[in-house]
C-alpha cells in the first residue's frame, strides 16, 4: 500500500533471519525466536541506553501498514515478553520505550517491519542523544543478560 522498498532491496533482517550475518547483525544477536517473531539486540545504540532490542516479524513486510494479524500481535508478544527482560535484568533501568517507523517520513531506514524496544534510566537523554554502531562483542553481554531472563520467565 505505502511501500518504499527499492526495487532489488537485499533485506538485512531477511537475510539475518536466514541465518546470515551482516556488518552490523550477527546471529549471536538473537535473543529469542518464535515461530513469528525475532527479537535481536540492536547493533544501533543511542547514548546512554545501550542493549536496545528490535523486534521483527520472521516474514518480510516493509511496515505496519503491510503487516497481517497474525504476525503484528506475534510481534507484539514478543515486545512485551522483552520488555519485561530488559526491565528485570537490566541493572538501573526505570522503564523501557518503545518505537515504531513507517515510511521516509516517519524515520524508517530498513525496510522491514520493526519495533525498537529500548532501556530507560532515570536522567537519560532518550530520544536525543546521538546513536553509535556498537561491536558484537560489547552487545553479547546484554544478549547474555535477556536470554537468561526470559529462560527463567
Amino acid at each position: 500500500m505505502f511501500n518504499h522498498e527499492p526495487e532489488g532491496y537485499q533485506c538485512p533482517f531477511c537475510f539475518l533471519l536466514d541465518g546470515g550475518d551482516t556488518e552490523l547483525d550477527d546471529q549471536r544477536d538473537v535473543v529469542l525466536r518464535t515461530d513469528r517473531a525475532t527479537a535481536l539486540v540492536a547493533s544501533t545504540w543511542w547514548r546512554g541506553n545501550e542493549g536496545h532490542v528490535l523486534v521483527i516479524p520472521n516474514a518480510h513486510h516493509e511496515n505496519v501498514y503491510d503487516l497481517p494479524a497474525e504476525y503484528g500481535h506475534a510481534v507484539h508478544d514478543v515486545v512485551r515478553l522483552v520488555a519485561v527482560a530488559l526491565r528485570t535484568a537490566y541493572p538501573r533501568c526505570a522503564g523501557i520505550s518503545t518505537r515504531q517507523h513507517n515510511e521516509p517520513a516517519g524515520t524508517q531506514h530498513v525496510w522491514h517491519h520493526h519495533v525498537h524496544v529500548v532501556p530507560r534510566y532515570e536522567g537519560d537523554d532518550f530520544p536525543g542523544a546521538e546513536h553509535r554502531t556498537s561491536t558484537i562483542e560489547e552487545r553479547l553481554p546484554y544478549v547474555g543478560l535477556l536470554r537468561r531472563q526470559i529462560a527463567a520467565g
